[in-house]
């Protein structure tokens, strides 16, 4: 039995490039994870058996997707039990499901043995969900392509978060199809390029005053979920230094100095889902 932790994400910026033939669409995007987390327990057992908190049909499910996958790919018939306490909500974009993709193929390389390479399982990964590879090398890096292109980076400031969450979730293929690719996307990449290593680098310096974030989905989401605006716009009130949509949402969440602070934030959200978080800054080891 092996029990481990699989991580949430935010995005610092997300800039869409242009839709892709196989209807992706290319971005550029700095992720960091988080220290909310799903708790997921993997034993031996003769069929795949999934056991979660939420209603999610196994078949739908990530983690099932992914076994499947690694089985297929390799070969290995063997079963397994995974019971999945899931604590990152579903549509917020914190890349939850996708964690527990990539967790479930860390953990199965392991217990059955596979000695695959960590190009190999982001292979995988990438077939089986955009956001999977990242969490293979995390806890920063820069995504480009649909996902699959990923720069794992270095740093050691931790930033505290207030997430919130209003009680819709939203579709990230609607995001992405409402975008108005004339008026709404940077196509420049030099131009996005270098602000996001600026972005990196004034993380990575801790210059917080100088934080420049954006989302290119935000503008589609805040047409048809105002009420998103009013999530950032109270953040900031409430003493947050920046505000922004995290992926395609429903998740907002407000940089804050310290943890006094942004706990003291909370009481401006009754009634929506908050959490402080603070950002990872080195990876995480399995438990053994």
């Amino acid at each position: 039995m092996l029990t481990c932790k699989a991580f949430a994400k935010i995005n610092w910026s997300l800039s869409v490039l242009k839709k892709r033939e196989d209807g992706y669409h290319n971005i550029i995007s700095l992720i960091q994870a988080i220290d909310l987390y799903d708790t997921m327990t993997f034993e031996s057992h003769e069929t795949i058996e999934i056991e979660t908190n939420l209603p999610i049909r196994k078949e739908e499910n990530l983690v099932y997707k992914t076994i499947r996958a690694l089985q297929n790919y390799t070969g290995v018939r063997k079963g397994i039990k995974v019971v999945l306490k899931k604590e990152i909500p579903l549509g917020a974009g914190l890349g939850g499901g996708s964690s527990d993709a990539a967790t479930t193929l860390k953990v199965l390389n392991k217990l059955w043995q596979l000695k695959l390479d960590i190009k190999t399982l982001h292979e995988i990964g990438s077939l089986i969900g955009s956001d999977i590879p990242f969490f293979l090398y995390f806890p920063i890096c820069i995504i480009e392509g649909r996902g699959d292109i990923v720069k794992p980076l270095k740093i050691s400031k931790s930033y505290t978060l207030l997430l919130v969450k209003p009680h819709f979730s939203i579709s990230t293929e609607w995001a992405y199809k409402s975008l108005n690719l004339t008026t709404e996307l940077t196509t420049e990449y030099e131009k996005i390029n270098n602000n996001i290593w600026q972005l990196y680098n004034n993380l990575f310096s801790g210059n917080i005053n100088n934080f420049h974030l954006w989302n290119d989905l935000e503008k589609p989401v805040l047409r048809e979920y105002p009420e998103i605006e009013r999530i950032k716009r109270k953040l900031i009130e409430a003493g947050a230094k920046n505000s922004l949509l995290s992926g395609s949402g429903s998740t907002v969440f407000g940089l804050f100095e310290d943890r006094v602070s942004a706990q003291e934030a909370i009481k401006f959200f009754k009634g929506y889902w908050c959490r402080v978080v603070q950002t990872l800054v080195e990876p995480y080891k399995d438990d053994e």
